[in-house]
């Protein structure tokens, strides 16, 4: 394999990162205007239907039932439980906190999930994956130093804080069953389930937490899900071809859609520390792709 097609992870896992921030700052104004859990129902759902039509299909098309195997539809009704509560905690401290720094708190999964990866998954961490992280991990505590020190810690910021941190483990764990995902299903059979089987399990709370939206905020939810679907299934495809502990310090890109969308739609401001600590994000993401023009030990075919 070629360098430019060793970078295609790295590149695919980047975008992914970067629809996926412009659904969270759809899905802030969703949540604020509709509530955190009926935003999150509606963007599961609306994002099973968007993407299971792709998977249906072809599978019809040729006649015989490719339902996913038993071991398989295992991971991915896990993964669907864990995104479901990983979603609305997620969503839930959005309505609570500035965009951008929510993400910059999100960093502590990549972290946490290196140390998954090497449990569960059996990969040696190099010494460059650790590197990268930490750095990145030191930037995200420099723009949150930055951020909280002006601000006073509201039962509303501390409410916030919880549900990240609730959020951020689950998400940690996540990583690791799209790693396991990824080598056993498409693109689109992960995006469709990741969708579908959340939108299932959240909708067991409907009769207790649903409100009516109105259509501007079904909009929204819409767009947000479209970016979910085509998001989830450009992670899916760089997972299957790439060591999770490599891919995941790209996370830490996220700050820098997070703090270009959090001024244009919710006017939040950049200050010198979250410039400082972006930088430092960056030189994390730099470590890690200096990474991928090594051989990668147990990648998934293309």
């Amino acid at each position: 394999m070629n360098s430019s097609h060793r970078l295609m992870p790295f590149l695919a896992a980047f975008a992914g990162v970067g629809l996926l921030s412009l659904m969270d700052a759809f899905m802030k104004g969703a949540a604020l205007a509709a509530g955190a859990y009926t935003a999150t129902l509606l963007r599961a759902l609306i994002g099973a239907a968007m993407i299971a039509p792709f998977w249906l299909v072809p599978m019809l098309r040729k006649g015989a039932s490719r339902w996913p195997e038993r071991a398989v539809m295992k991971l991915h009704l896990e993964r669907g439980i864990i995104s479901a509560f990983m979603a609305l905690s997620f969503f839930y401290a959005l309505t609570k906190m500035p965009l951008a720094e929510a993400i910059a708190i999100s960093f502590i999964s990549p972290l946490i999930a290196l140390y998954f990866a090497r449990a569960l998954l059996g990969e040696e961490i190099q010494p460059q994956a650790i590197y990268a992280s930490i750095i990145g991990f030191i930037g995200a505590i420099v723009i949150i130093a930055g951020q909280f020190g002006r601000a006073e810690m509201s039962n509303d910021l501390i409410l916030g804080l919880v549900s990240l941190i609730f959020s951020a483990l689950l998400y940690a764990y996540n990583f690791i069953v799209i790693r396991r995902q990824s080598q056993v299903a498409g693109p689109v059979e992960v995006a469709t389930f990741h969708s579908g089987v959340g939108g299932l399990v959240l909708l067991l709370f409907a009769p207790l937490l649903w409100s009516t939206p109105d259509l501007s905020a079904v909009g929204s939810i819409s767009i947000a899900s479209a970016f979910t679907v085509t998001g989830a299934m450009a992670i899916a495809w760089a997972y299957a071809r790439a060591e999770a502990q490599a891919l995941v310090p790209i996370e830490y890109s996220g700050f820098l859609w997070a703090s270009v969308l959090g001024w244009l739609f919710f006017r939040e401001q950049v200050t010198l520390t979250t410039l400082a600590g972006t930088a430092l994000i960056i030189a994390g993401c730099w470590i890690a792709t200096r990474k991928a023009a090594e051989p990668v030990v147990g990648q998934a075919p293309s």
